[in-house]
C-alpha cells in the first residue's frame, strides 16, 4: 500500500516565495537599460581620465583663440608705451642720445642748432674779414735766366743782361723759352710777382738783380718766325705752344750772388736745400719760396757773402 504524501503544515510560518522564472531576453533587456542609466557617468570619467591630454590641448587652443594678441593687449593695457615709442622715433641730434623715458626738449635742441650755426657762420665771417684785411694777391717769387754774354744763333745775338733790361724804355717780353716746365711756370705768373734776374751760361753765373712781372702770359710770336733763333715749326698759331711774360727792371745788386755761394746753403738742412734752380740746373724759369727770397735778399745786402755763410750754424761743414 502506498504511503500518502505528507503535508507540511505551514500554519504560523511564512513560507518563502519561490522566485518566478524570468526569461533570458528580459534579463538582458533590463541589464542594458541599467547600463544606459548608469554608464554615462562612468564612461565620461573613464574618457576624461584616458584623454586628459587631448581635451586639455583643445581647451588651450580655444582659450588662445579667444584671447587677443600680445600687441593689442599691451596697447590696451599700457597706452603710455605707444606715446613713448612714438616719441623715441623723433629725431635726436647726433651725440645726444635720449632715453625712452626722457622727454625731448625741442626748444633746447633748436637753440643749440642755431648756436652752432651762428658760431660756424661767425668763424667764416671772421676768416673773410681777415682775408679782406690782407693783400688780395700775395706775390709769388721766381727766378729767370738770361745769357749776358754774346752768342750768335741764326745770325742774331741772343745776349741779354740786367743792364739791357735796365736800359729798356718799355716792358720787355721774356721770349725764347722752349722748355715745357719753364713755360708752365710762366703761365702761373701774376701781375705784381717778383723775379730774380739770373745770369746764365757765362763765366760767373749767379743772381744779379730783381724785376717785376707787369703783364701776364701771352703768345710768344717768335715761335712763328722762321728767322728767329728760337723758331719752333711744331707751334701753330691756331694752337700756340709757347708764351711770354713782360717784365720791368727793379734793382741791380751791388755784388753778384754767385752760384757757388748759393750751393753752400743747399746742403742738407740748409736754407736753400729745396730751391728749385739748384735741383734742376737746366730749368730757365723756376719757382722761389718766400723764405728763399728773403734769405737771398739779405745776402746781397752784406758786403761779404762768404762771411754771411759762416754765420749759418746749420751749414757748418
Amino acid at each position: 500500500m502506498a504511503r500518502p504524501k505528507r503535508k507540511i503544515e505551514t500554519e504560523g510560518r511564512a513560507t518563502p516565495a519561490t522566485p518566478a522564472k524570468i526569461p533570458r531576453k528580459a534579463i538582458k533587456k533590463d541589464q542594458s537599460e541599467a547600463d544606459t542609466s548608469t554608464s554615462p557617468r562612468i564612461r565620461r570619467s573613464s574618457n576624461n581620465a584616458a584623454s586628459n591630454g587631448v581635451t586639455d590641448s583643445k581647451e588651450k587652443k580655444a582659450s588662445h583663440a579667444k584671447k587677443p594678441t600680445s600687441n593689442t593687449s599691451k596697447k590696451r593695457a599700457n597706452p603710455r608705451s605707444t606715446k613713448q615709442s612714438s616719441a623715441t622715433k623723433e629725431k635726436v641730434p647726433r651725440g645726444r642720445r635720449k632715453s625712452e623715458n626722457e622727454p625731448i626738449d625741442r626748444e633746447s635742441s633748436s637753440i643749440s642748432a642755431v648756436e652752432i650755426h651762428s658760431k660756424h657762420k661767425g668763424n667764416k665771417i671772421s676768416e673773410k674779414e681777415g682775408e679782406d684785411e690782407s693783400d688780395p694777391h700775395e706775390s709769388s717769387y721766381w727766378l729767370m735766366k738770361a745769357e749776358p754774354e754774346s752768342r750768335i744763333e741764326k745770325g742774331k745775338d741772343v745776349k741779354f743782361s740786367i743792364d739791357d733790361l735796365k736800359n729798356a724804355t718799355e716792358p720787355e717780353a721774356w721770349d725764347g723759352v722752349r722748355n715745357a716746365a719753364a713755360r708752365n711756370n710762366m703761365r702761373q705768373m701774376m701781375k705784381g710777382d717778383l723775379a730774380f734776374f739770373y745770369h746764365s751760361n757765362c763765366k760767373v753765373p749767379g743772381i744779379v738783380g730783381t724785376m717785376e712781372i707787369v703783364r701776364e702770359h701771352s703768345v710768344d710770336e717768335s715761335a712763328f718766325d722762321p728767322s728767329h733763333p728760337y723758331f719752333d715749326e711744331k707751334s701753330k698759331r691756331e694752337a700756340p705752344k709757347w708764351c711770354v711774360v713782360h717784365v720791368e727792371f727793379r734793382k741791380k745788386f751791388p755784388e753778384i750772388v754767385k752760384l757757388k755761394e748759393l750751393q753752400k746753403f743747399a746742403r742738407p738742412n740748409g736754407v736753400l736745400e729745396n730751391m728749385q734752380v739748384l735741383k734742376i740746373s737746366r730749368l730757365s724759369v723756376s719757382k722761389v719760396t718766400k723764405k728763399e727770397w728773403d734769405f737771398i735778399m739779405s745776402l746781397q745786402e752784406t758786403d761779404d757773402v762768404a762771411a754771411a755763410a759762416a754765420h749759418q750754424p746749420q751749414m757748418a761743414a
